[in-house]
Formats: structure tokens, C-alpha cells, sequence
């Protein structure tokens, strides 16, 4: 690889808006300064676009292996490159589940020859692999996942002496999915006694309540606590779980974290009449009130990632009742945009996005060199336009399963570079068939 001068951009890093040119030399960032000159490097004039590091996101399903008529690991990192996402953490309930050593190498495998984005993989933890997860070595991968609430591919862990004894364990992140099976249940057969299969979707926030929520994040967040634990509870949904969590102490210091996707911060339940299964997610979207104080937490620090839990199925799949459609949707492409419009709109700040999508996950999982725009790091960059207006349709859509549930939605900023390991994966529109992607290395003493 040669080398690239990135001119005349305005780089988002570390809550500082500064003009600035960067200079790549291969794989690393060289040089960051006003007016670098170099005669051998190919020149890319941002011509006063934004700068950003390449976002990170610590929580997808591409649907690799068993599910591939879904997505891939090859398509949604594509997609994942075009919506400025360099780095991704891949979940565990594929077909076979990635709960052994052995499957988790042989996803890392089918990643390194496929995926378009740096890439690592959550081992899962269920109610009988424990003696597995001792074995796993702390460097390995991005970390533990746990299903404290059944999702897709039924890893369900609910016995309460394993869910100890795992947090007692490892030294990784747990990352929990948390919802109380007990009263999710108790609420569907409610409605099903009324509606039978066909329930009308506006009631999966009521399914999936915000009872269900709090009593297993809240439980979770007691065990962390009881044991040491390092927790991670992924895709908080409701308002009342925010006062859960610290903003008095530095990320650095937690030891409990949490997490907010991007469909429960644009999202609510007025959504359902319109787009119906298509934003069906577990948990559930919820209230605009909930989401408001979303908002707020993310803004103060109690929540401390954005992430995306992309999640591919087809739309035949999810045109069906209630109980039939399945949850998740498709997301990695326009996660960033999504954000970015939330920034014109005077709710959130370019540093602060960049803060939650970028520098939080790479502190988080102890990622080495990435997630932020510094010299010896890995160049992975995104420069984008906040005036350049596109609206999502089926042409420019890159999931393999072909919809968004932002589908008609006109954005006012578009991605204009995605730079993986210093190289060009996406250039307005197209893609670059080479790959650059690399295993996740972490600095875990």
C-alpha cells in the first residue's frame, strides 16, 4: 500500500473540531497537521468536509454461518463501509451458535477472507458451556455475550446459578441482553387469549414492556455488582433503566456500561401504524417519552456507546402476524447518517457522536489502535458532507436483504469516504472490491 494525503478536511477527534490535513502512510496515520505537503502520496481534497474516525460498532448480526439467505458476512460489511462503520462486533446466535473455541475460529476464518470492515466476534454464553468459556483466552475476541431475555436463535440463559457462576469467570465484557423472560411471556399469552397469532404490532411495546426490562438489566446490574463483573447491558430501550447507570466517574472507571441503538433513539410508538413489523426489535420500541430520555442520558454520559444492532431479514420474513414476523432490522448503512441528521437538528454534537460511536466502544473493549485520529494508529476514517441531500431508496440500499426501515427517508449528509486500514473502501457511491479489513487486537494486561 502507498501512501494517501487527506487535504483540507475538519477533523471530529477527542472533542475537538480542528482543520487539519492527515497523511497515511499504509496501513497507519502518519501525520496530522495544518499543510502537509508530499509528493508521493495520492492527494484526497475534502475540500472542508468532516473528518471522523472510523465508527465502531460493538453490536451486529450478519447472519454468518446458517443464515446467509439474510445477510453475510461479506454484504453487510459492505453495507457497514458505505455507512462509515470500519469496525464491527458480530453475536453469536448464528446456526451452529458460536459457543465453542472452535466455531468462534472458524467465523474469524470466514472473516478474514469475506469481510469488507475490521472485524471481531462475542462468544456466547448458554447454560452449559462454562468449563468453554474458562478456557477462552482474554485477547481472543471482543467478548461474552449473555441472553438474559430469548431472541433470535433461543440462547436463552436463564439459570441463575451458571449466570453467576459465568460472571464470576471471565475477565472479558459481559454484554447482556436483558429482558425478563417471565413477564414477556405472562404479557404475550395475554394478548394472544385476545388477538390469538394476528396481535396488532403497537402492542409488542407492551409484550416486551419496560417491566421485562428493568427487572432483568436491574437484576444483571446487582449480580455485577455482587461479583465484580465487567457489564456491558446492550440496547437500553426505556427511560426508567437509565437511572441505573453513572455519569460521575470517567468510562475508564465503570464497570458497568451500557449501550443505545439508533432505532430506539429515532423510533417510537407512534411508528407502528406506519412501518409495523419492519421496526418489530427486542426489546422493543418504545414510548416517545422513553426516548426522550434516551436522549438525555446519552447527553449526560449515563449511556455510554450508540450502536446499531443490525439485524437482516428478508421482508418476506417479516410480512407476517405478530407472532410469526421476526424481530430486528437492518441498520450498519445509514446508522451514521441517522446520527448526523439528529446533529442538524440541534440535538447532538459531531464531538459527542464521534465520543459514542467511536472513542466509548475502543475504550470499552480495550481495542487497540483504533477509534480515534491519532498518529501510529490504524487509518480508519470517514469523511462526510453535512449539505448533500439523498434519499433511501431500494437502488442505493446495500443489505442483502434489500429494505430499510428508513426506506423514503431524505438525509441532509452523505458519507464521502470510508477508509479502512488506509484503504479506500468506498468513494461516494462505490465500492472498492479489495479488502483491508483486520482482526481486532485488544490491550487487556
Amino acid at each position: 500500500m502507498g501512501r494517501i494525503l487527506l487535504k483540507g478536511g475538519k477533523v471530529v477527534n477527542e472533542g475537538v473540531v480542528k482543520e487539519s490535513d492527515i497523511l497515511i502512510d499504509g496501513e497507519i496515520i502518519s501525520r496530522i497537521s495544518r499543510d502537509i505537503s508530499d509528493a508521493t502520496a495520492e492527494v484526497i481534497e475534502v475540500n472542508g468536509a468532516f473528518v471522523l474516525p472510523g465508527v465502531i460498532d460493538d453490536q451486529v448480526h450478519f447472519r454468518e454461518p446458517g443464515l446467509t439467505h439474510k445477510g453475510n458476512i461479506a454484504t453487510e460489511s459492505r453495507a457497514a463501509v458505505a455507512g462509515g462503520i470500519t469496525t464491527f462486533m458480530e453475536q453469536p446466535n448464528t446456526v451452529p451458535q458460536t459457543t465453542t473455541i472452535e466455531k468462534l475460529e472458524e467465523k474469524f476464518a470466514i472473516a478474514k477472507s469475506t469481510s469488507f470492515a475490521n472485524y471481531s466476534f462475542l462468544f456466547g454464553g448458554t447454560n452449559d458451556n462454562l468449563e468453554e468459556l474458562k478456557r477462552l483466552d482474554k485477547n481472543a475476541c471482543s467478548g461474552v455475550k449473555l441472553f438474559l431475555g430469548s431472541s433470535t436463535g433461543n440462547m436463552l440463559v436463564d439459570d441463575e446459578n451458571i449466570i453467576e457462576a459465568i460472571f464470576r469467570n471471565t475477565e472479558l465484557v459481559i454484554s447482556a441482553h436483558c429482558e425478563d423472560e417471565t413477564t414477556i411471556r405472562q404479557n404475550l399469552e395475554r394478548y394472544k387469549n385476545e388477538y390469538g397469532d394476528d396481535i396488532p404490532m403497537k402492542y409488542h411495546p407492551l409484550i416486551r414492556s419496560e417491566e421485562a426490562c428493568y427487572l432483568s438489566s436491574s437484576k444483571a446490574i446487582s449480580l455485577a455488582k455482587k461479583t465484580g463483573a465487567r457489564l456491558h447491558v446492550f440496547h437500553l430501550s426505556t427511560g426508567k433503566e437509565t437511572n441505573l447507570f453513572r455519569n460521575d466517574i470517567p468510562l475508564e472507571e465503570k464497570k458497568i456500561t451500557a449501550e443505545v441503538c439508533i432505532h430506539h433513539l429515532w423510533f417510537s410508538e407512534r411508528d407502528y401504524e406506519d412501518k409495523g413489523s419492519l421496526i418489530k426489535w427486542n426489546p422493543a420500541v418504545k414510548t416517545a417519552n422513553d426516548r426522550d430520555k434516551l436522549w438525555d442520558a446519552l447527553l449526560d454520559d449515563r449511556l455510554d456507546v450508540i450502536a446499531t444492532d443490525h439485524a437482516p431479514h428478508l421482508l418476506s420474513e417479516k410480512d407476517n402476524v405478530y407472532t410469526k414476523a421476526p424481530s430486528g432490522g437492518p441498520l450498519v448503512q445509514h446508522a451514521l447518517p441517522a446520527m448526523l441528521e439528529k446533529h442538524k437538528d440541534g440535538i447532538i454534537s459531531l464531538e459527542k457522536i464521534v465520543e459514542k460511536m467511536c472513542h466509548n466502544p475502543a475504550k470499552l473493549f480495550q481495542i487497540e489502535k483504533r477509534g480515534f485520529i491519532r498518529e501510529g494508529y490504524y487509518a480508519d476514517l470517514v469523511t462526510v458532507d453535512l449539505n448533500n441531500s439523498w434519499k433511501v431508496t431500494k437502488d442505493n440500499i446495500s443489505y442483502k436483504c434489500g429494505w430499510s426501515p428508513f426506506e423514503g427517508v431524505t438525509f441532509s449528509t452523505k458519507i464521502l469516504h470510508t477508509l479502512v486500514n488506509g484503504h479506500l473502501a468506498y468513494t461516494n457511491g462505490k465500492f472498492s472490491e479489495k479488502r483491508n479489513a483486520k482482526r481486532l487486537t485488544f490491550n487487556r494486561p
